[in-house]
């Protein structure tokens, strides 16, 4: 018998000692040997985790690239042509990608080795009647594990015995309220994971009462273990700047042969030697690839990642971070993500008196409890402490001060209930030694309801917590500001449905003086007073709202996607801005309906949904595939084993780190350590940057090399000598991308990125506005280098004289077009200098170094360039200004088309 058999046979839908007798076991536990045995057979108990990749795999990684691949083709052909300067420098460049990229791609992973918890988990086992720990790892089918309050589940359990036990499964379900449990259910076979009751899951935390349960599954087995292994077969979706740089390497690679193609063949025609000619054609072509761009992408992204850490982000593929920045759709989790995965109370309702507002947030006592006018009055404060009391008397948690800090455990519903009492001043240490119990009455599902019974002034006295319909029945009378009165059922039952309507989970308090203890008892408690209604929820993350607005004004849409009630999930999302009405949300079975209809029908209520409710992990997956068929751009967060399968499935996931799963960790492309919701939205907006200069770098290359292209085919066109030797051409992209398109990937953001709309995921890199600079500036600066270049032919100076001003020319112009890469609209004089001091420096380096080789004999005699009078140079200059007016002109009328003249000077840098 093993582990996958017992799967198969739905342990959940069998008896419990039909399961100890499939398992071979017994109630007292398996023996020393039989435990040994199993762990041999069966393996440790411990999840898949996918086997970090070495430095040498990670380096290889970074020559995936088909820019990579032309320019390796373009070092190859200079290798074979003897060309060993070109080959080496390109190699060089690919190198230092390389060496970046694997740096930072390693610092990541180590990273997130360091999120991993250090601390072992231990279980409870009975093995030969004796309970004692083991490491959670050494637990096997078979074994008898005890639950109590506060453990980590160690594996899959068939419950045998269950005394009070609730589990918080919200890591594999999303539902934030703990599961009551119960061994002795029998339940269908294809009961939902969520439904299970007589079952408790590996990873989930019991947070009430005490079970006996047998291992039915470990490892890779177990639910958690098979979300894990799902993780293999689920397709990442391909990064939208992978795309576009696939898309724009071909489109570069295909132009520059063309081009080189049309120049061999009309120079050889010419006559002019074929050996030569391809030389010369080579070396425009290397000098056209923008071979500076893998190194500037890869600063680019190092940039954002850099300063995504400083904001608590950590980035396992740099790519990721430019990926969020196209996001047009982020799929959040709610538990942990959203809210605190903490139960708050949020209002007090006396019967007849409306509701009291609890004010503070989360785990903390800080806050009070306020009436509709303010501070409560006398009677209204009389009635509230008579509330918390009996919340805080009949409880089973702790909350109070330990070494400096406030510390909590038991159920969550019950912590919230002191956090309240502490709000108003009763501490529970206090009044249980001033009425202490005598006896009590556990919270079970089928009863509903928990209870206690204290000596409260030498009376017997009940005090009662439990579900509205359940105490109403145990009442006959209720608290009002008047004093008691007669129960009003109805009253008390709207109430109590509105708050549930707005996503409270409700709690009924009552009490009453007991003649006995034998009244004492679940059917005996009669005649209690009900006191009023608690309305608890689980509280947003402080930062969330603003954060998911930051989004919405940013172009970005954001859904819920949760295993919560539609009600709970839609009044949260409702606080957040999310959605509005009903009509947004769609749950699980809607879902699973549509699925049965088609895919259609699932994307058409996938479209207009922002709130997913009720949904199952693997309905996860299939929502984000299908906002990934509608077109969007995802983003999947998220902390649980069950967001795994969509993180991974979506462009970009990001886990959190403090609360999230491992699983979760290794599924996403960013972690945030500090579990910020906020951090989301910082890393849009460095995604966003990282993309603009990426854009940037592009343009400055691009153009200026289009303009080299354009200066050689007017000069074949006008049948005059190439206008620059091959190594003129190499040196030229030396001092003219060596440095500067590293300052660009260094550009800060220009301050207006989140309040642009996202990207369209079908623009390329190429859209019109790129296009229609690089096209203007290539022009210009190709065809005034052409004139400057005809015109000393025609007027006596020799070829030598000609190419030497021509070079000089070319120099300029490609250092003045550094600045107007800054920005696509913004004019270059609104952009001070000091901002990118390795920009200014660097283009100012590169100007003077050109400079310096013209007056050094042995370097200026190798480019065949000399000295030129300060008149000349100021000549020059002048020329070379006319790409800065022109690109002037063309920002200025853009700016007016779109209407956004004020961006020149007006508006702030951040």
């Amino acid at each position: 018998m093993g582990v996958i058999q017992i799967a198969e046979l739905q342990p959940h839908s069998i008896h419990a000692d039909d399961v100890l007798k499939q398992l071979s076991t017994s109630s007292t536990g398996l023996t020393r040997e039989e435990a040994a045995e199993r762990l041999e057979r069966f393996g440790r108990n411990t999840l898949p985790r996918a086997k970090p990749l070495s430095i040498q795999m990670l380096f290889l990684r970074q020559f995936l690239s088909p820019l990579i691949y032309v320019l390796l083709a373009a070092a190859a052909v200079s290798f074979f042509l003897e060309r060993m300067t070109d080959a080496i420098f390109i190699l060089a460049v690919l190198l230092i990608n390389a060496i970046i990229g694997t740096a930072q791609e390693y610092s990541a992973e180590r990273n997130i080795e360091s999120l991993r918890d250090l601390v072992r988990t231990y279980a409870r086992v009975v093995r030969e009647g004796e309970s004692f720990e083991v490491d959670a790892e050494e637990c096997v089918p078979g074994d008898v594990v005890l639950l109590e309050e506060g453990m980590k589940v160690p594996a899959d359990l068939r419950l045998l015995e269950t005394h009070a036990l609730e589990v918080d499964e919200s890591l594999l379900t999303g539902e934030s309220t703990p599961v009551s449990k119960d061994a002795s259910a029998l339940l269908k076979w294809n009961a939902a994971l969520g439904d299970r009751v007589n079952m408790a899951f590996a990873g989930t935390i019991v947070t009430r009462g005490r079970g006996r349960g047998v291992v039915v599954a470990t490892g890779r087995e177990t639910e958690l273990g098979r979300l894990a292994g799902s993780l293999t077969d689920v397709e990442s979706a391909k990064p939208p700047l992978t795309r576009r740089m696939e898309v724009f390497s071909a489109n570069i690679a295909k132009a520059v042969l063309i081009a080189v193609i049309l120049i061999i063949a009309i120079e050889v025609r010419r006559g002019m030697d074929a050996a030569q000619v391809f030389v010369q054609s080579v070396a425009l072509a290397v000098s056209a690839i923008p071979e500076g761009l893998p190194v500037a992408l890869t600063v680019v992204l190092a940039v954002a990642v850099n300063r995504m850490a400083r904001r608590n982000v950590i980035v396992r593929r740099m790519v990721a971070v430019e990926t969020l920045g196209s996001c047009d759709f982020i799929a959040s989790d709610k538990t942990g993500t959203l809210t605190m995965n903490e139960l708050t109370a949020r209002l007090v309702a006396i019967p007849g008196h409306g509701f009291m507002e609890v004010t503070g947030e989360g785990i903390s006592p800080e806050g009070e409890i306020r009436t509709a006018h303010g501070k409560p009055t006398e009677q209204e404060e009389h009635i509230i402490k008579r509330v918390v009391t009996a919340a805080a008397l009949c409880n089973e948690a702790f909350f109070g001060m330990r070494d400096g800090r406030w510390v909590h455990h038991g159920d969550t519903v019950d912590v919230a209930l002191l956090v309240m009492a502490h709000k108003v001043g009763v501490r529970q240490a206090d009044i249980t030694a001033r009425y202490p119990m005598i006896a009590q009455i556990p919270f079970a599902s089928e009863r509903k309801f928990a209870a206690t019974l204290n000596r409260v002034d030498g009376r017997l006295h009940a005090f009662v917590k439990g579900a509205p319909e359940t105490l109403l029945e145990m009442c006959s009378s209720m608290v009002t500001i008047d004093g008691e009165a007669p129960l009003e059922r109805d009253a008390i039952e709207r109430c109590a449905s509105d708050m549930a309507n707005n996503g409270y989970r409700v709690l009924a308090i009552a009490d009453g003086a007991l003649e006995s203890d034998e009244d004492f008892s679940d059917r005996r408690l009669k005649g209690l007073t009900f006191l009023g209604l608690i309305g608890m929820i689980d509280p947003l993350r402080p930062e969330a709202k603003p954060a998911v607005a930051r989004c919405r004004k940013a172009g970005i849409e954001v859904a819920m996607v949760t295993g919560d009630h539609p009600i709970t999930a839609l009044a949260i999302a409702r606080e957040l801005g999310m959605a509005q009405g009903m009509d947004e949300v769609v749950t699980g079975p809607e879902l699973r309906k549509a699925e049965l209809i088609g895919k259609e029908a699932f994307d058409d209520l996938v479209r207009r949904a922002r709130v997913f409710a009720r949904v199952e992990p693997r309905q996860k997956l299939d929502i984000i595939q299908s906002l990934i068929r509608l077109g969007r751009t995802v983003a999947v967060t998220g902390d649980g084993a069950n967001d795994a399968p969509a993180m991974r499935a979506a462009h970009v996931g990001v886990a959190m780190g403090k609360s999230g799963t491992d699983i979760a960790k290794e599924s996403a492309e960013l972690v945030i350590t500090d579990d910020n919701f906020a951090s989301i939205v910082a890393g849009v907006e460095e995604g966003r940057v990282a993309y603009s200069n990426v854009r940037k770098v592009i343009f400055l290359l691009v153009s200026t090399g289009a303009a080299e292209i354009v200066l050689f085919f007017l000069a074949l066109f006008a049948a005059v000598p190439l206008p620059l030797l091959a190594v003129q051409l190499l040196w030229l992209n030396l001092v003219t991308n060596g440095i500067q398109h590293i300052g660009l990937a260094l550009e800060p953001a220009e301050g207006d990125e989140m309040r642009r709309p996202p990207r369209p995921q079908r623009e390329g890199i190429f859209n019109r506005i790129m296009l229609e600079r690089i096209l203007l500036s290539s022009i210009v600066m190709g065809g005034v280098a052409f004139g400057l270049y005809k015109y000393l032919l025609g007027t006596g100076s020799s070829l030598d004289e000609a190419r030497n001003s021509t070079m000089l020319l070319m120099v300029l112009f490609e250092n003045i077009q550094v600045f107007n890469s800054r920005s696509e609209l913004r004019s270059a004089f609104s952009l001070s200098p000091t901002r990118n001091p390795t920009l200014f420096f660097g283009t100012l380096g590169a100007q003077l170094v050109h400079i310096a080789a013209m007056y050094t004999p042995w370097l200026s005699g190798v480019l065949n360039i000399g000295p030129v009078s300060l008149e000349h140079w100021a000549r020059l200059l002048a020329l070379a200004l006319s790409i800065l007016i022109a690109m002037e002109a063309y920002k200025l009328v853009r700016r007016r088309m779109s209407g956004n003249s004020h961006v020149s000077v007006t508006e702030p840098l951040d």
